[in-house]
């Protein structure tokens, strides 16, 4: 029987809550106009299907036909995703033979997003090409480069035969790249190459046609507003309440609070390290740390202090986007680190967005139940809740594609390939994986045996021996964490024991 448990918090957390009623939200953000642009693009009739179901305010004309829906909560920040179908491009004429057509989509205007990715019908369907994109700044006729978009993402994921993966209409998906804000897009994909140019015999070859995965959609992501800071109130254990403060971030006022049932569900799961509605779980020395967890009579307390972690309020999730329920395993035998493979060109500022964006990539694009890892940190070593059910339990979540069983997935942001990460990142992974591997008795610089789910690496039912501490090309045949960032996991396996008293 899969070790799987599911449950939700009842209606009871939050019926105690008195709930004050929220603003209407603004309406969609208005296209400038074309007359503002170059004559190559001008805006044409949208024949997409756009999700606009929590940015079109009461009593107002929802865009594309789609239905209004009632008023976001101003403590959940409205969000979009654009979803555009790709089409065959015009390409050269000496294009070879029997090849499958570059698809894409010219230069266009959009609303403002954020985000992008690109999905298609069949989850299980590969995306043999490369897809680039360019994206222009919102407000200006300036272009940026063709980006090149993480094609091989199948293996974040739910493992195959999972609830998850089964009870869902799960799409194949590429890695999200951030673009910050934007309000026009060009796409192409092109399909590998039938024949290798310089492959033995290529000539003498018949031509083979690699298709590309049908259904393909460009997903225009936007983040919508950062949440409003909150009043400071009591926090648990005599401890002042903390306010969700980032690196580079000057404190701002506090406004009012506004508190959905949604919120209250996925708050209430930490309620014995934050106060119902925490942005933030606030650090604790190592002492503080223990004395907080229940041993075993004479047990040695190999656990690191409790870090900061910025809660899924202090971020922004929007609670009505995810399954209500939330799913458990029986432990936290291991941690696998990943790079999100959206690139560098983020601010720590904006690390809420980011979140906020591959979060709706995540559930509303790739069809998954929630936002795929347990943790994410930032290139500032800020530590953020990444799954809903609890940052002391083993929530399951949906990061590496065969083993997500009794481990738990974090997601460095950007991209680690050729790029170093910051050694505030790395310290982060240290302190996080020190104190919740030790809530589960791990080792961080010791081994587990885990038993795959299936993966491109080990066939389902095969058992593994694999460091505490793992990167994501341990369990899969992957690039991911990066080839810079995994060669700093040892670093991070001998600070997160040494954080431990080991």
């Amino acid at each position: 029987m899969r070790a799987l448990l599911v449950t939700s918090v009842g209606v009871t957390c939050a019926a105690a809550l008195t709930l004050p009623l929220a603003a209407p939200a603004s309406s969609a953000p208005v296209l400038s106009s074309a007359s503002a642009r170059p004559p190559s693009l001008t805006t044409e009739p949208r024949t997409d299907t756009t999700d606009t179901s929590d940015t079109t305010a009461p009593g107002t004309t929802a865009p594309d036909g789609a239905e209004p829906r009632a008023a976001k909560s101003a403590a959940e920040p409205a969000g979009s995703t654009q979803s555009l179908p790709l089409a065959p491009l015009a390409v050269p004429s000496n294009r070879v033979a029997g090849a499958p057509a570059v698809q894409g989509l010219p230069q266009r205007d959009a609303r403002p997003f954020s985000l992008v990715g690109v999905v298609w019908d069949d989850a299980e369907a590969e995306l043999h090409g490369t897809v680039q994109v360019r994206t222009r700044a919102t407000g200006t006729t300036r272009w940026s480069d063709w980006q090149d978009v993480e094609t091989h993402n199948a293996d974040h994921a739910a493992d195959l035969g999972s609830a998850e993966r089964e009870g869902r209409t799960v799409r194949g998906a590429t890695a999200p790249l951030w673009v910050g804000d934007s309000d026009g897009v060009e796409v192409r994909v092109r399909p590998e190459s039938p024949a290798a140019a310089d492959s033995p015999g290529s000539q003498d070859r018949a031509a083979t046609p690699v298709p590309l995965p049908e259904g393909m959609r460009l997903e225009l992501v936007d983040p919508g507003e950062d949440p409003a800071p909150e009043p400071a109130r009591g926090a648990p254990a005599n401890r002042a309440a903390v306010p969700a403060v980032f690196a580079d971030t000057p404190p701002t006022a506090a406004l009012p609070e506004v508190l959905t049932a949604e919120i209250a569900a996925a708050s209430a799961v930490n309620a014995e390290v934050a106060e119902l509605g925490a942005t933030v779980i606030p650090a604790l020395t190592q002492a503080e740390t223990v004395e907080s967890v229940n041993l075993a009579p004479g047990a040695k307390p190999y656990i690191g202090p409790r870090p900061k972690i910025v809660t899924r309020k202090g971020w922004g999730a929007d609670e009505k986007l995810r399954e209500r329920n939330f799913g458990y395993t029986k432990s936290v035998k291991a941690a696998f680190v990943h790079h999100s493979a959206t690139g560098n060109n983020y601010t720590c500022k904006q690390a809420p967005s980011v979140l906020r964006s591959i979060y709706r990539y995540h559930v509303k694009s790739s069809g998954w139940r929630d936002f795929g890892y347990n943790f994410a940190v930032d290139k500032c070593g800020n530590i953020y809740e990444g799954r809903a059910g609890g940052v002391t339990k083993a929530v399951l979540g949906a990061h590496t594609l065969g083993f997500n069983t009794n481990t738990m997935g974090i997601a460095v942001l950007g991209s680690y390939g050729s790029t170093n990460p910051p050694a505030a990142a790395v310290t982060a992974v240290s302190k996080l994986t020190a104190w919740k591997l030790g809530l589960f008795g791990a080792n961080p610089k010791g081994k587990v045996t885990l038993v795959s789910g299936g993966s491109n690496k080990y066939r389902k039912g095969v058992k593994v021996k694999m460091n505490v501490i793992s990167g994501h090309r341990d369990g899969f045949a992957t690039e991911c964490p990066g080839a810079r960032l995994y060669k700093k996991l040892g670093t991070a396996r001998t600070s997160s024991a040494k954080l431990q008293g080991r």
